[in-house]
């Protein structure tokens, strides 16, 4: 999916915040969680999300959604990660 179909999308289906961000390498976020709905975009490297015992990697081009309250980490891979996000409370 490219950039503009994403904030299509996220318009569409009442994501009313997007922000930008950029993991450095190998960089791992500890588990937490959002108050908010999450649908992300990875735009460069690779991000690894996990949820409990699950891990699923996601390369640039690829999106995935993460709902409110939902206990996660992320990986960024070895290039790092850079991602659009779009928040929906």
């Amino acid at each position: 999916m490219d950039r503009t179909a994403f904030e299509t999308a996220l318009a569409r289906d009442g994501y009313t915040e997007t922000v930008e961000r950029t993991l450095p390498p190998d960089e791992a976020t500890p588990d937490h969680t959002h108050p908010f709905d999450a649908r992300l975009l990875i735009l460069s490297g690779n991000l690894t999300y996990g949820t409990g015992d699950t891990r699923q990697t996601y390369q640039a081009g690829e999106s995935f959604e993460v709902t409110r309250g939902t206990l996660h980490a992320e990986i960024a891979g070895p290039e790092g990660a850079s991602y659009l996000a779009g928040r929906r409370r």
